[in-house]
């Protein structure tokens, strides 16, 4: 049968059914296939706390949402041109998020009454006209799969199991992606079991002849490589990311990485990717809780190692005291806080900013440190060596403040070369540095960054205190002399507000914007997107992002003052708009969204062109 073949510029994809179905690993594999195809890309997983999330439910619906095209796309798309629903709870709650004319694929063998019972449907939707807004393709993906592996030896319910890799065969056929990786991928899995390695491969290939054979899908599409800079390319997710810019930053700096995590959602994955590079220096160890995880990363620190911790919200508040510690000691720490939905326990699969506040001032006494963020999957990689830069020469604890949608989002990333990255190494106190030859004088200060001597333990002459309670200038001696602390106090401060920082960037095409759209973290790609649509139509819009939250850029007050109105969208009820406010006198308009979700480009371009148009 010859279908017709039609040409795409973009598609927002979004897999959806029980946390069992493999959801996240159809979307996963789909965004592989796509990778190799040259597409740009932007995912979305989105998955329940549970481990076993209660079946057929609402709130244990789990997807993957995956925009890719011909072109470059800063989001995961706004609204699926195409759901793949394996159950009625999978339509129910993704329904709504469709516009008029989406593919729908429903799995009909789980549409029973008990299922239907189950999210509140009376009856079936498929049997009335509330989807006629759509366009509906009934498959019975369960049963067959289970027909297509009758021969295959394998358990009627590993059969079951194996529709989600019958779907993604008809998807990779409708979207003309290649396959070849994943049935390599398929044999790494289950190379323990080679029956599941022939069912899952047999449910594929039955998928992808299902829409090659059947008259339901008359229209085949393709969407071009989009054009990219040369180079040698990775799908990567914002944590993988991070973990080889950590690897990066002990290989550039000549010192061993040394992570101590306690596993916390959505952090865990950085700890499993740093465990694979123990052949670069890298030590990764689990602690019993996260106040012994941060320990003793400081520890390593302190024997001339680049200590890691990384955690969630809930942990950084159990690792404050010994954070405030290293700022008292003096020495290089990176703390990655991947921001989840609070407060407590709140959300933990669910994204959010709401850490700014607790990262720059959630520490006992004057505590200062530096903070940034990176705004994207692929630019953790570079945020996680530029904490590290600062950390080292500046001799101070850094919080890298990533989140749940680029940690678990991916792009694809262009593989720099070493020569690009930056030189990190740092030089050890060796001798002596009183004027007498003879004294060592650990809080002595680098009149250029004013950062103190690190000398490892061990080093002849170089003997010296640590703790907590108050050092002396330059001899590091217990002090509770007044001028001595009101010194103290006020160096450690100057020394993280005289780091350099580059400038911000202002991006305003035409220069005549009135209205500045100001942003940090992962709102990068939906304001990036609202912009360049309200661009597209002719309304002028300025856009500027932070990556460094403290000290902030140098240039960042003459460029506020430059605009009439300046709009924050923060995913929190408005930390840097406050911070802004007070710190320049702007009258920064707030735009907060916390449910859990990251911005729609959509949500923000409808709230800007308002803006701008009353500006």
């Amino acid at each position: 049968m010859t279908k017709q073949i039609r040409q795409l510029d973009r598609v927002v994809i979004r897999f959806a059914g029980d946390s069992g179905d493999g959801m996240q690993l159809t979307g996963d594999r789909f965004t592989s296939e796509t990778a190799q195809l040259g597409n740009d890309i932007s995912t979305l997983p989105n998955f329940p706390a549970e481990i076993r999330a209660p079946a057929g439910t609402l709130p244990g619906v789990s997807s993957f949402q995956v925009h890719f095209a011909d072109h470059d796309v800063l989001t995961p798309g706004d609204a699926p041109n195409v759901l793949v629903a394996m159950n009625p709870a999978a339509l129910k709650a993704n329904l709504a998020d469709l516009q008029p004319g989406a593919d729908i694929i429903v799995n009909t063998d789980e549409f029973t009454k008990r299922n239907l019972a189950k999210v509140g449907y009376a009856s079936s939707p498929l049997d009335d006209d509330s989807l006629a807004r759509y366009s509906v393709h009934p498959v019975a993906l369960t049963s067959m799969t289970v027909g297509a592996l009758a021969d295959a030896g394998v358990a009627k319910k590993d059969a079951e199991r194996a529709k989600n890799m019958f779907a993604l065969g008809l998807l990779c056929w409708m979207y003309s992606r290649p396959y070849e990786s994943t049935l390599r991928f398929l044999e790494r899995k289950f190379a323990t079991r080679p029956d599941l390695v022939g069912a899952n491969k047999a449910a594929f290939r039955a998928g992808w002849n299902y829409g090659e054979t059947t008259e339901a899908f008359a229209v085949r599409y393709e969407v071009k490589p989009a054009r990219m800079r040369p180079g040698t390319y990775r799908n990567i997710t914002g944590n993988q990311a991070l973990a080889l810019g950590l690897v990066a930053a002990g290989v550039r700096s000549k010192l061993p990485v040394f992570l101590g995590a306690y596993p916390i959602t959505p952090a865990s994955d950085i700890l499993h990717e740093l465990a694979r590079h123990k052949r670069f220096g890298v030590t990764t160890m689990q602690a019993e809780d996260e106040i012994a995880a941060v320990g003793a990363a400081l520890g390593a620190s302190y024997g001339g190692a680049l200590g890691v911790t990384t955690t969630s919200g809930p942990g950084v508040a159990l690792k404050s005291e010994t954070i405030s510690l290293a700022v008292a000691l003096e020495l290089p720490l990176v703390i990655v806080d991947v921001q989840r939905a609070g407060p407590s326990t709140g959300m933990p699969t669910k994204t959010e900013q709401a850490d700014l506040n607790l990262a720059l001032y959630g520490r006992h006494g004057e505590a200062p440190l530096a903070v940034v963020a990176p705004k994207s999957p692929s630019d953790c990689f570079y945020a996680a060596l530029e904490a590290a830069r600062i950390a080292l020469t500046y001799r101070t604890p850094v919080i890298l403040l990533s989140d749940n949608y680029v940690a678990n989002g991916s792009e694809p990333w262009l593989l720099p070369t070493v020569d690009e990255l930056p030189d990190l190494r740092v030089e050890f106190a060796t001798e002596p540095n009183g004027e007498d030859g003879k004294t060592f004088l650990p809080y002595l200060r680098d009149p250029r960054t004013l950062a103190r001597p690190w000398a490892v333990p061990g080093t002849p002459g170089l003997q010296h205190r640590i703790g907590g309670l108050e050092k002396a200038d330059k001899t590091g001696d217990i002090s509770y002399d007044p001028a001595n602390h009101d010194f103290m106090v006020r160096i450690r401060q100057e020394r993280i507000d005289a780091i350099p920082v580059p400038d911000v960037d202002v991006e305003d095409p035409d220069g005549d914007a009135r209205v500045l759209v100001l942003g940090w973290g992962s709102t990068y790609g939906p304001i990036g997107a609202a912009c360049r649509a309200l661009r597209e139509r002719g309304l002028p819009i300025a856009q500027a992002h932070l990556r460094h939250l403290a000290p902030l850029p140098a240039n960042l007050g003459e460029v506020l003052a430059q605009y009439d109105k300046v709009v924050v969208p923060e995913m929190n009820l408005g930390q840097l708009a406050r911070l802004v406010r007070a710190r320049y006198l702007v009258d920064a308009v707030p735009f907060n969204q916390v449910s859990g979700l990251p911005f729609t480009a959509a949500t923000l371009e409808n709230m800007l062109e308002d803006v701008v148009k009353n500006a």
